[in-house]
């Protein structure tokens, strides 16, 4: 089926530290191997033959994007909101994913969007395993999500199948000002859920089952076998990896 994409790169009030450390105007315009980072993410997005069109989440007062066919929509105040606003323009399907993932590949996109489309639920997001993401050399410690069955971390792939998933946005929308309050942002989506999530007795079935219940509406995720797919650059030590990885160590 076609798809559409969505790239977050709006910037949060209070701003970024790691593009005030590089000068850039924004994270999304940092650069490597001489190209901003989101350059890097829209030609990959422009790779996936499954995607028809691209459209990029940016604040107002933003540089120009990149050359190309890509849809400039202006962001919102968070993320959330952000997807929310380009989910009822653009409609479903929808693969949302970030400015600051200059090492996703053309074929895990696409691997994930086959997925996706075959899981079932209306919002599916994508999770590497610990042993995954460590796998790439020098790869930085990422921030896991400890199930009973296993660790997984994020990888900023998100596919919004179906128009039911505006209630899984809404959700997010919800939750978005605890995300620095793990505890908060568990017990927000019940008590039982984060006692056995805190404890490690919750599978990861499980827990995508609650956080349906909370939404709605079904979600799920899908796990993926690219180590780099885990690793997006929200520090010093990330920007370093990602220069290595694109052979542009800096002097």
């Amino acid at each position: 089926m076609p798809w559409r994409a969505l790239v977050l790169a709006g910037e949060r009030p209070e701003g970024d530290p790691l593009a005030a450390s590089e000068g850039a105007s924004s994270k999304a315009f940092v650069e490597i191997a001489g190209r901003p980072m989101i350059a890097h993410v829209l030609e990959t997005l422009a790779r996936v033959p499954a995607i028809e069109h691209i459209a990029v989440s940016i604040g107002p007062g933003a540089p120009a994007l990149p050359p190309g066919p890509w849809q400039r929509l202006d962001a919102a105040a968070g993320p959330s909101e952000s997807v929310g606003a380009a989910f009822a323009a653009l409609g479903a399907p929808l693969l949302v994913t970030t400015a600051d993932h200059p090492m996703l590949r053309a074929e895990t996109v696409a691997s994930f969007l086959q997925a996706a489309e075959g899981h079932g639920a209306a919002a599916v997001a994508g999770v590497a395993r610990a042993a995954t993401a460590a796998a790439a050399p020098g790869a930085p410690q990422r921030t896991m999500m400890r199930f009973r069955d296993g660790a997984v971390t994020g990888c900023n792939l998100f596919a919004l199948t179906r128009v039911e998933a505006q209630a899984a946005v809404a959700t997010w929308r919800r939750l978005e000002a605890l995300r620095k309050r793990p505890l908060s942002l568990a017990l927000a989506i019940g008590p039982l859920f984060a006692a056995r999530l805190l404890t490690g007795r919750i599978s990861r079935a499980e827990g995508e089952a609650a956080i349906a219940r909370k939404a709605g509406v079904a979600v799920g995720t899908v796990e993926l076998d690219d180590p780099l797919a885990a690793h997006d650059v929200d520090r010093p030590d990330h920007l370093a990896f990602a220069r290595r990885t694109l052979g542009a160590d800096p002097p």
